[in-house]
């Protein structure tokens, strides 16, 4: 596999370009494209979820604001150009500063959180030959980087000056790390599977064998792990317990208005797209067309004409299918879940996931040696 980063290298090292040019035209090229990709997905996402919401609650959601010759009203359309006037707003506020703030650490707690969701997407293919850079340990890559997001959660809430802010982030931060077990432990098992950890080598896999998620009974209860801990990951409701707006008002992030406050919103909603991008990858056979699920040797029903809905443009709409099919399941848990109290929260991670989770790695092992 092939990155974004070498193609360009090899593109424009026969342009006439000095070095320092031609360094800026690649790092600039991947890095405005996977700021585009972050912006849009967070305005898109906002509106679905005010829409998916106000159907599940049977209420007419944002319906006033149009655009392009979308007008509002009670079509799923209505309110399109809702989001976009939000972040227009956003940027226009004033960003305030408390007093008895830690200015400079409030400045820089929102951009370490993007930072850490930025670089992420360095390793993550989004098809067989669109990946940004090709790391022979992406799963380790992005469970590293996915972590640094902690720090400045823990950052914002301190340097906020405020005890509701300081509890939402130690909340957060007991949180994050302790469901990062379970989560890695869920992809570790795919990693002694397949015997890699780069992501396009375990695609492969999938394509040589079948998808991890009916690969075994083991499988499957790890991609069941691996997406509840990435909800906890993301405080996502039922776990949205640092964010309780019935008791923090809105956790670490109460201080914060105006532009800082939608680089949170951006990060939020770009660590939900990774948390689904790698459950598709790992799990449900990345850019690999659903109709080979069921082109196993004991079945072969499938005709070899309809494989033509494979190839590298295919592949990236499969892989975005699958990465928001699984978003959607995670605005559907929020309106369908209560949200779980401090000490539920961490014993399902501690004294159930955990132990799955460890349990799942050995017996997948002898799994593997008997089959």
């Amino acid at each position: 596999m092939t990155s974004i980063v070498d193609n360009l290298l090899i593109a424009f090292s026969e342009l006439p370009f000095n070095f320092s040019l031609l360094f800026i035209l690649v790092v600039l090229i991947p890095g405005i494209s996977i700021f585009l990709l972050m912006t849009i997905n967070a305005m898109v996402a906002v509106y679905m979820e005010r829409k998916v919401s106000a159907f599940m609650q049977d209420r007419l959601g944002p319906m006033e604001v149009g655009i392009f010759g979308f007008k509002g009203g009670k079509k799923f359309w209505g309110g399109i150009g809702q989001t976009i006037a939000d972040g227009i707003k956003l940027l226009s506020k004033e960003d305030i500063i408390p007093n008895d703030a830690d200015k400079l650490m409030m400045v820089v707690a929102p951009f370490i959180i993007f930072t850490g969701a930025f670089l992420t997407f360095i390793g993550l293919p989004f098809s067989e030959h669109l990946v940004v850079s090709n790391f022979n340990i992406g799963i380790f890559y992005i469970i590293a980087m996915s972590s640094v997001g902690v720090i400045g959660i823990i950052l914002a809430g301190w340097s906020s000056n405020n005890k509701w802010s300081l509890y939402g982030a130690m909340r957060s931060a007991a949180q994050i790390i302790s469901y990062e077990i379970p989560l890695s432990l869920s992809l570790l098992l795919v990693v002694l599977v397949s015997g890699s950890l780069g992501m396009g080598e375990i695609v492969q896999w999938q394509a040589d064998h079948r998808w991890f998620i009916i690969h075994s009974p083991f499988t499957l209860i790890a991609f069941g792990i691996y997406f509840i801990s990435g909800l906890a990951e993301t405080n996502r409701t039922p776990f949205d317990v640092p964010e309780a707006e019935s008791e923090l008002v809105a956790g670490w992030m109460t201080e914060f208005s105006g532009f800082r406050w939608g680089l949170f919103f951006i990060s939020e909603y770009a660590n939900m797209l990774i948390v689904a991008f790698v459950a598709s990858i790992v799990f449900l056979g990345g850019w690999l067309s659903p109709f080979q699920i069921l082109n196993l040797p004991f079945i072969d029903i499938i005709p070899v004409s309809w494989l033509l809905f494979d190839g590298p443009i295919w592949g990236i709409f499969w892989l975005f299918a699958k990465a928001i099919s699984l978003i959607f399941a995670m605005m559907w848990f929020r309106w369908t879940f209560p949200r779980l109290r401090v000490d539920q929260l961490m014993y399902l991670c501690w004294k159930v996931f955990i132990p799955f989770a460890l349990a799942n790695v050995i017996l997948v092992s002898i799994w593997e040696l008997i089959f």
